[in-house]
């Protein structure tokens, strides 16, 4: 049976009751500031890849995360719940819906990858599935590929793997291999640029252009707008790097949303995309 996609308000109303957005979001103030602050420090972590062009001190940085996420503007409000307005979630999402739909028109080629393996996986391939189903290339380059990458838990030998066509990180080493490969136990959480790089990398390398467009959070964002590809996708309040990138026009959209929220709260919110990109 095919899901009906929600409306806008019971979008909304998604968002708020599952705390994707609304006034009491699951990153604390106290996180946010701290990420705002290494960003202006030019920590790789924060930076995900970006390279900025102007200064961005923390003030600034808060400043720009009031604005396109809705985060609370005080600076000397330093702890407690912060919040994302769920109006500027639609409002991206419906700019994603946007990108989506010009890139079916043109029947351009698609590329996907995520830092949050156990939570956006399906956000993505299901968009990624839809343009396919609209006559898009999906490329899913260097499979297998390995390489030594930053993460939360410190550098990782890891390897380019594939959940359907969203390109993830799999540990080759380290705790995370406790499980069997393949389980699920051994994807990596990661904000690096390093593995869209390598993608963009092996696809030239192929003989293949760059993709028309890149789905995708964290480094995969901010990696490929950096170099010039069209890069949408969710960033969380405590991830300002996309959005700057976005105001910088680096990344095409980034949409406010917590990006770390059980799966299928995502599924309405792929299902209005794909609506709005009459898809």
């Amino acid at each position: 049976m095919t899901r009906s996609a929600p409306d806008r308000a019971e979008l909304l109303d998604h968002l708020v009751r599952r705390r994707l957005a609304g006034p009491n979001i699951p990153t604390p103030r106290q996180k946010n500031l701290r990420s705002y602050r290494l960003f202006g420090q030019g920590d790789p972590e924060a930076l995900m890849g970006l390279d900025p062009e102007g200064r961005w001190g923390p003030a600034a940085v808060l400043d720009l995360m009031a604005e396109r996420c809705g985060v609370r503007p005080e600076f000397g409000y330093g702890q407690g719940p912060d919040r994302i307005d769920p109006e500027r979630t639609v409002a991206a999402l419906d700019r994603l819906a946007a990108l989506l739909r010009r890139t079916a028109e043109r029947r351009g080629s698609v590329l996907a990858g995520t830092g949050h393996p156990t939570q956006l996986a399906g956000f993505h391939g299901a968009l990624v599935t839809a343009l396919a189903g609209a006559g898009c290339a999906v490329r899913t380059p260097a499979r297998g590929a390995r390489l030594r990458t930053p993460t939360p838990s410190g550098d990782r030998l890891c390897a380019v793997d594939y959940l359907g066509p969203v390109a993830v990180l799999r540990a080759l080493d380290g705790p995370a291999r406790t499980g069997r490969l393949g389980s699920g136990s051994d994807l990596l959480h990661t904000h690096s640029a390093q593995p869209v790089r390598l993608l963009l990398a092996a696809l030239a390398e192929a003989g293949h252009p760059p993709p028309d467009l890149l789905l995708g959070d964290h480094g995969w964002l901010c990696g490929a707008g950096r170099l010039g590809v069209p890069a949408g996708g969710p960033a969380d309040s405590n991830d300002p790097a996309p959005f700057v990138g976005e105001a910088e026009r680096t990344v095409a959209v980034a949409v406010p949303m917590d990006d770390g929220a059980q799966p299928a709260c995502y599924r309405p919110l792929t299902d209005y995309v794909l609506q709005q990109a009459d898809l």
